[in-house]
């Protein structure tokens, strides 16, 4: 590695820029064009020096900050599979199944979904029981972001191991 690769991973440690052209902004700063960026950052992961490179949107900067968690009942749905029916749809970003607890937690399908305004975000819902058949389900909106950091540990020599 030379000098401008160290000072690239360093950059990178900070996230990309929010702007049209992330490399090219990088480039700009390390006196390189962003096409060089990408064949360091690609050299870089061949070498293994780069485990994992990949984007995280920061949502409440982009303005969506209505998120929530829906827990659907099983219901008679005569309008297919229930549980495939909501993975697919375009609003939801995560579909789980869980087992229930009968008589103390009757709800199975959990539907995350993400969007600009707690009406948008209800709307899409509402839309989305009617399309499943299935309208005994609760909406759970987070008040609250925690900070999502990597599973890392410290190893004996001072480095960081995933």
């Amino acid at each position: 590695m030379d000098p401008c690769d160290m000072e690239l991973l360093a950059l990178l440690e900070d996230g990309l820029p929010l702007v049209s052209e992330p490399y090219k902004e990088i480039g700009r700063h390390l006196g390189v064009k962003g096409e060089e960026v990408l064949e360091r950052i690609g050299k870089l992961m061949e070498k293994g020096v780069i485990r994992k490179f990949r984007g995280r949107i920061n949502q409440r900067k982009v303005g969506i900050t209505a998120n929530a968690l829906v827990a659907w009942k099983r219901g008679d749905s005569q309008n297919g599979d229930v549980g495939s029916i909501l993975a697919a749809s375009p609003c939801v970003t995560h579909c789980y199944e869980r087992l229930s607890v009968p008589g103390r937690w009757d709800y199975i399908f959990y539907t995350v979904h993400h969007g600009y305004s707690r009406e948008e975000v209800l709307g899409e819902i509402k839309a989305l029981s009617d399309r499943v058949g299935v309208d005994d389900y609760l909406v759970l909106f987070s008040t609250e972001e925690f900070k999502r950091v990597p599973n890392v540990r410290v190893c004996e020599h001072g480095g960081l191991k995933p």
